[in-house]
């Protein structure tokens, strides 16, 4: 924008001054110039949310503005807002100290960044600094325990519920499969199994049978699927390319990698028993390549 817009210029670093002041990043030259556009729609957005919305349910909207609508000054938003989003810490705090008049403290504001942030990484894998934000004060490894946590936050007692009622409905060939499979995972040997039969014989079924005992012993189990229609078919789905970071252009690319080494994603990998790729047929084969790297 700036190229197209600033007459001459001789180096990248005048094209950040506007009226004689050097800004510290093209954006905000941008901004000066009004070649962006305004957060008004986002600020009226946010704002008719907080009149109706739990603190919540306000985070949630704000880090899926930052991460999917890019707005020009995101900060101005989290100043102009930052008490609503963090209401319920708030009062969870006063309650804890016994003082019912405390007022905004930056702890509170900083532990309201780090759920906005959490939510930043489930949606887009990307920390606060990288959407423009203030990066909240935390160890330099929690933000990478979130897809961690994800992945084992489920009822174990609910899910040996499951796993107790539904293992006796399993047909003799589904009862053959599962105990392969599971005989694999408890050995921790490994290996590569590719299920397939038309529709409507119980595929699904028994997917989400593997994936709840895994789960029901606090184990790490991994829904991916090739489609997100498919994902919401699998408790705790994801899309491979969300969860794993594939490249977009993989057919071109002639030895592809997950981008997940500098991830929580990463960690998930590291400890999950057992991945889950449903429909992994429709994918390019590098993929699965990928993957396997």
């Amino acid at each position: 924008m700036l190229l197209i817009n600033v007459a001459g210029s001789r180096s990248f670093q005048e094209l950040k001054i506007v009226d004689g002041i050097t800004h510290a990043t093209f954006r905000s030259a941008c901004q000066a110039l009004n070649l962006l556009e305004s957060d008004q729609q986002w600020d009226i957005c946010i704002n008719d949310v907080c009149n109706t919305a739990h603190p919540n349910q306000i985070r949630a909207l704000f880090a899926i503005i930052l991460t999917s609508c890019f707005p020009s000054s995101p900060t101005e938003l989290w100043e102009r807002y930052r008490s609503h989003m963090a209401k319920d810490i708030l009062h969870r705090v006063r309650l804890e100290n016994g003082n019912m008049v405390m007022e905004f403290i930056e702890g509170i504001y900083n532990e309201t960044l780090i759920y906005i942030e959490d939510k930043c990484l489930t949606i887009a894998n990307k920390v606060l600094i990288q959407l423009g934000m203030p990066a909240p004060t935390r160890a330099a490894t929690a933000s990478f325990d979130v897809d961690l946590r994800r992945e084992q936050s489920y009822n174990t007692s609910d899910l040996q519920s499951y796993v107790q009622s539904n293992h006796p409905k399993l047909t003799r060939e589904q009862k053959g499969i599962y105990d392969r499979i599971m005989q694999m995972i408890n050995d921790g040997v490994g290996g590569t199994f590719f299920l397939d039969a038309t529709g409507g014989t119980g595929k699904t079924f028994l997917i989400r049978l593997i994936l709840a005992t895994v789960r029901s012993k606090n184990d790490i189990a991994l829904a991916l699927a090739s489609s997100g229609i498919a994902a919401t078919l699998l408790p705790g789905g994801r899309t491979v390319h969300s969860a794993l970071k594939l490249p977009l252009n993989i057919q071109t690319i002639a030895t592809p990698t997950c981008n997940t080494k500098a991830s929580g994603m990463g960690k998930v990998l590291q400890k999950c028993k057992v991945i889950v790729w449903d429909e992994c047929t429709m994918v390019h084969k590098k993929s699965l390549e990928a993957l396997d790297r």
